[in-house]
C-alpha cells in the first residue's frame, strides 16, 4: 500500500512512533519488572499508554528537530 506525498510526515510518525515505543517499553518493562510471567501483558499496556503520546510528539516535533539539527550542524564552505 502506498500513500500519497501530502501524507508523509503522517507515515513517518506512525513508524517512527511504533519502532521507538516497542523498543524502549520492551527494554524498559523488561528492565523494572522482570521478562518472567505477565510481561507481555506488562509490555502491552506499557505500549498502549506510550503510544499515542509518542505518535503526537514525533508528528508535531519532528519538524522542529530536523530544522534545529540543521542548524546546528556546520557547513563547508562555499
Amino acid at each position: 500500500m502506498l500513500f500519497p506525498p501530502r501524507y508523509a510526515s503522517v507515515v513517518f510518525s506512525v513508524l517512527m512512533s511504533i519502532y521507538m515505543v516497542t523498543l524502549m517499553t520492551f527494554l524498559i518493562t523488561g528492565v523494572n519488572t522482570g521478562f518472567g510471567e505477565g510481561f507481555l501483558g506488562r509490555w502491552w499496556r506499557a505500549f498502549y499508554v506510550a503510544w499515542p503520546a509518542a505518535f503526537i510528539l514525533i508528528l508535531v516535533g519532528a519538524p522542529r528537530l530536523r530544522r534545529l539539527s540543521t542548524k546546528l550542524i556546520r557547513h563547508p564552505p562555499r
